[in-house]
């Protein structure tokens, strides 16, 4: 979730040179403000089980012990 709400961040508001640290905190909590206030929400399209089929190797069928 984290890497998505980045890469919007670095798409929408970090696409050009910032003067400095503090013009950089104004955009970034500028951007947030509106990103919270749309109330915007991810949908994840890469579910539970389509990982277990695609990544069968990291999910087990037996726990060892």
């Amino acid at each position: 979730m984290a890497e998505c709400e980045l890469s919007v961040l670095s798409r929408q508001c970090l696409n050009r040179r910032i003067a400095d640290a503090a013009a950089l905190a104004s955009e970034v909590a500028a951007w947030q403000e509106v990103r919270n206030r749309a109330k915007v929400n991810i949908e994840w399209t890469f579910r539970v089980a389509d990982a277990r089929t695609k990544l069968a190797f990291l999910y087990p069928k037996e726990l060892v012990r």
